[in-house]
């Protein structure tokens, strides 16, 4: 459950100021694709859903070019930015957080805790004890926290008596070369709404890489910020609640492609720790993507890498603009000899 919620202030015009919650917020950069000013900046999501940096999803990289009209706030799905006038919030049925319906259950509910199980937020929880009055039933209560829900459907889809009602943002379309990505599971870690997965192959069976669960997808668009490769392209479709000044907004995000990933992280690397094994160098998606060898082995026998190689026994960072920020490297590291480390956005 959502504590109080941490606030920055992103920008400020006379008496109007655009708010950032950071805690609310998933990374998908749908804000940066409607800003008219290109103001945001979004990268490293990788990095910072995995807890390897130490970050904000999003940052105001030109705070003195917002112009504060909103439109960020407005077409944000979980209500992470928010537009304050005098302090105040600004929000009204032109917001799609605050058109969309939240995530409600009504009397229905059996409070077999299913759906607290499976939410992929914890945004769920429920109580519950044995009636006391003589009869074979369970009362309790199911509390759905609506500031953190995603709208995601999970829990309507678990739901065996049908009790629970949700209203997704975004309708859709999701798609994935098989042949550019590189399985480094960074899409799985970023994903909101657990709605990519990999599949567990039975001995001898060939399953793809990376697996889409349409239904639970909310097509924010996070897999494809954070893919170090771009295999993922996420399009909006539609705008599914109804609101006001619809259309302005679906022009804004419909069929664009996801934003381009800030590069907001370099790597730091400690040589004496560094084993010189080479594992970050092989399990590197954009190495493995500039030379599919390397993954299969062929680690000393390649002198040009993409980013990391091994050089006299310790590791290297070949190409620092070419990082990805997903932290593969940085999680597969047996002495945390590499890592990733915030600087400023340009």
């Amino acid at each position: 459950m959502q504590n109080e919620m941490r606030l920055s202030v992103f920008s400020e015009k006379k008496d109007r100021q655009l708010v950032y919650q950071p805690e609310k917020c998933i990374g998908c950069g749908t804000c940066v694709q409607a800003c008219p000013k290109g103001t945001l900046s979004i990268g490293a999501v990788g990095a910072v859903a995995r807890g390897l940096l130490d970050a904000d999803f999003l940052e105001m990289a030109k705070s003195e070019d917002c112009l504060v009209c909103g439109i960020c706030a407005k077409v944000c799905p979980t209500g992470a930015l928010e537009l304050r006038q005098e302090g105040k919030p600004l929000t009204d049925m032109s917001y799609i957080s605050r058109a969309m319906r939240p995530t409600s259950v009504n009397e229905s509910c059996v409070h077999c805790g299913l759906c607290e199980d499976i939410c992929s937020q914890g945004c769920i929880e429920v109580t519950r004890e044995i009636s006391t009055d003589g009869k074979l039933k369970v009362i309790g209560k199911t509390h759905i926290d609506t500031e953190c829900c995603v709208h995601c459907g999970w829990c309507a889809a678990v739901c065996p008596v049908n009790a629970i009602s949700v209203e997704k943002p975004f309708e859709g379309r999701w798609s994935r070369d098989e042949n550019v990505c590189q399985t480094c599971h960074t899409c799985i870690d970023v994903c909101p709404a657990n709605a990519i997965f990999n599949k567990k192959a039975k001995s001898g069976e060939r399953v793809e890489k990376i697996t889409h669960r349409p239904d639970a997808c909310i097509y924010c668009g996070a897999c494809a910020v954070a893919c170090p490769v771009d295999a993922i392209d996420v399009r909006k479709t539609a705008i599914l609640p109804e609101m006001e000044k619809k259309g302005p907004l679906e022009k804004k995000l419909i069929e664009v492609p996801a934003p381009e990933d800030a590069l907001r992280t370099q790597l730091e690397t400690d040589d004496d720790a560094c084993l010189g094994c080479g594992n970050c160098v092989i399990v590197c998606p954009v190495n493995a993507f500039d030379n599919r060898e390397l993954a299969a082995g062929y680690l000393y026998d390649m002198d040009e890498k993409a980013i990391l190689g091994v050089k006299n026994g310790k590791i290297s960072v070949v190409n620092q603009e070419r990082c990805g920020g997903d932290g593969t490297c940085a999680l597969i590291c047996p002495v945390d000899a590499i890592r990733l480390v915030k600087k400023e956005v340009e």
